[in-house]
């Protein structure tokens, strides 16, 4: 069950990352285990009461919460250094940011990274290599760290673009302003045991910072996008997540082999997609448009 929950929860995080769309991975992680459990142990096995107190009223409060603290944040960071010069202004919010872009790291392995070191624990008892009480070893700890690390180094400009260009266009004082928020609802809500997903939280303090300052556009249709991709993540991954426990579980060994194989072709084929248009260093701060045929009396597509 456990095998089958990762192949839906892998397989929709990497379909929402060829998109460019920041989807929640607690989300499909919960997804994906939540409907290999319910094929594999039946429905008593999942607590959905549990789930809607810690998982879905986090997920609809988090990101609320965290674009109005940004939003007063933001408006108060231009209120305070109004009659500031705004070179200087600049300088001291991207100095700032540095403290307030660190906090984030952090406050992103407090929560996400917890979520997979649970994952993997919860396998090593199911298995027997450690007992019903214990706690995650410390190489579960650093492979966990190490691999959010490495997935950030190897793939991560697609959610960067969307999250700084996509939404709105961001100065140093909104992204100080941003990531603080961010960084509060984040720290806070894994003291209280919520487990909320870091994407929508900061996307959140995006839009809220964006709103905050004067004249700062925001773009609606991608955050309408966004919505939609974290609306479906749990369903989709657990869709998966089912169907993948139900091949496990009736094909036995043969199955899993199965489940395997399909989801190492699956993944394979979307990272090669995602070579056709590459996302580097160098294009990463461009603005993606999307591109529209409509159609003119004469017949001719015009391009908007």
């Amino acid at each position: 069950m456990i095998f089958a929950g990762l192949v839906g929860a892998i397989l929709w995080n990497l379909l929402t990352w060829l998109l460019g769309l920041p989807s929640s991975s607690s989300h499909a992680l919960f997804g994906g285990l939540i409907g290999a459990v319910w094929v594999g142990a039946g429905e008593q096995g999942v607590h959905f009461d549990k789930a809607a107190e810690k998982i879905l009223i986090p997920a609809v409060a988090s990101p609320i919460v965290a674009g109005v603290a940004a939003l007063l944040a933001t408006y108060l960071a231009y209120r305070i250094t109004a009659r500031a010069r705004e070179k200087s202004v600049t300088r001291g919010f991207r100095l700032g940011q540095i403290a307030s872009a660190s906090l984030v790291s952090p406050a992103h392995g407090t929560n996400d990274a917890q979520k997979t070191m649970g994952v993997i624990t919860l396998t090593l008892i199911s298995a027997g290599a450690l007992g019903h009480d214990a706690g995650p070893p410390v190489w579960v700890i650093a492979s966990a760290g190490l691999a959010i690390g490495l997935g950030t180094y190897l793939g991560g400009r697609r959610i960067i673009r969307t999250m700084g260009k996509g939404l709105t266009d961001i100065r140093s004082p909104q992204g100080f302003a941003a990531e603080a928020a961010s960084t509060t609802v984040i720290l806070a809500s894994a003291h209280l045991g919520f487990a909320l997903s870091t994407t929508q939280v900061c996307s959140g303090g995006i839009l809220g910072a964006g709103l905050g300052r004067k004249l700062a556009e925001v773009r609606w249709g991608t955050a309408g996008r966004m919505a939609v991709a974290w609306l479906v993540t749990l369903p989709a991954a657990a869709l998966v997540g089912g169907v993948s426990a139900s091949v496990v579980k009736h094909g036995g060994t043969f199955g899993t082999v199965v489940i395997a194989l399909v989801a190492v072709a699956v993944a394979s084929f979307i990272v090669a997609a995602s070579r056709r248009n590459p996302v580097h260093a160098s294009n990463v701060n461009d603005h993606h448009e999307v591109t529209v045929r409509t159609a003119t009396p004469a017949g001719v597509g015009t391009a908007a």
